[in-house]
């Protein structure tokens, strides 16, 4: 007699916020409904933060130069973002999440994974649980979700995409091999621009051509990322949804309304992007080991610096001098500096003992 215990599928829930921060701002302003809207700045260096839907359907997109949105869409307003309102409306959300589940893991703002496979409301069927979520959120912000269900992560965040805006979709352990073979690598989670083109390179455009490559082959040519790219391929994807996920990097940049091409001007501007970083830390408790500088030119190339500390940096004095530092070693300036940001990464949330071992460093002890 086979006594061997059956693992029960999991039962995953990606639940994604339609155009949330305009949809907030919609929301709020009943003149703005039904109307192409940016969050962002309008100035000639202004980036979109987030579009609406009927901006969307003229091409305007997040992260592009706000002048470029304009161009598409000469009718776009232009709003600018009220992040403490955004993150009030996710804690609202989250709330609504965690009558459910405990296993929450939240990507940003707008986006979480659920673990429903054991629910607070004991309930068996992840659909009904979505569609639940998502008619709560509607009541109690007034907001649209769209979700996507799946027996792994990989898979419920691409079913969250297949029915926005205010929809959700499944995609059944029957169903997900052949619908990953028939995918475009580019829409993949996890595959970005450039990998998406070195793919490319080796003739794998589908989820079809990525099955047909050797684990050998895979790691080989993208490392780590290999046995993950093996795996999608094949519709698995072990990875837990993790509640305690820590954050792996905090950063803050700016772009400049004039390019800048002296050292003192740039390293000016750091000041307020190191306190940025810092009061978020300060906040969470937690610091970092590793200081990163990035630069962005004026012909769009950029470079990055970096310094790694044996131990956490213990204030934002520490953090302000070793991005000071990484800048110096660029300058003079191969072009007119555009943006800068800085990122404190390899965080740790036990500053306490961090910051004795720091004191005693200092006093050659």
């Amino acid at each position: 007699m086979n006594d061997m215990s059956i693992i029960p599928v999991r039962k995953i829930v990606h639940v994604d916020m339609d155009a949330f921060y305009a949809s907030v701002e919609q929301r709020d302003n009943p003149e703005l409904r039904g109307k192409p809207l940016a969050v962002g700045g309008s100035a000639a260096r202004g980036v979109v933060a987030a579009a609406s839907y009927e901006a969307r359907a003229f091409g305007v997109h997040s992260a592009m130069p706000s002048v470029t949105a304009k161009r598409k869409c000469p009718e776009l307003i232009f709003v600018p973002p009220r992040f403490d309102v955004y993150k009030a409306v996710s804690q609202q959300i989250r709330e609504i999440f965690a009558e459910y589940t405990p296993l929450i893991e939240p990507l940003s703002l707008d986006e979480a994974y659920l673990d429903v496979t054991e629910n607070l409301k004991g309930m068996e069927i992840a659909t009904e649980i979505a569609q639940e979520i998502r008619a709560k959120i509607k009541q109690v912000t007034g907001l649209n979700a769209s979700a996507g269900i799946s027996y792994n992560k990989f898979l419920a965040k691409m079913a969250s995409d297949l029915n926005k805006p205010n929809g959700q979709a499944v995609i059944t352990p029957k169903n997900g091999p052949g619908f990953v073979e028939t995918l475009p690598v580019k829409k993949f989670h996890g595959v970005g621009p450039a990998t998406a083109e070195r793919m490319r390179k080796y003739g794998i455009e589908t989820g079809l051509d990525l099955k047909s490559k050797s684990l050998i082959f895979l790691q080989e040519h993208f490392g780590k990322s290999g046995p993950y790219f093996y795996g999608i391929a094949r519709g698995i994807d072990e990875r837990q949804v993790k509640p305690d996920r820590i954050r792996k990097s905090v950063g803050a940049e700016d772009t400049f309304v004039e390019d800048i091409d002296e050292l003192e001007r740039a390293t000016a501007e750091l000041k307020p992007l190191a306190e940025k970083v810092w009061r978020y830390c300060e906040a969470q408790g937690i610091s970092g080991k590793t200081v990163t500088v990035k630069i962005k030119y004026s012909d769009f190339t950029q470079a990055t610096r970096s310094r790694t500390s044996i131990i956490p940096y213990a204030g934002v004095t520490d953090v302000l001098d070793a991005a000071s530092g990484l800048l110096a070693t660029v300058y003079p300036f191969k072009r007119s500096v555009r943006l800068l940001g800085v990122t404190l990464s390899s965080l740790t949330n036990d500053r306490s003992d961090d910051l004795q071992d720091r004191q005693q460093l200092d006093l050659n002890l």
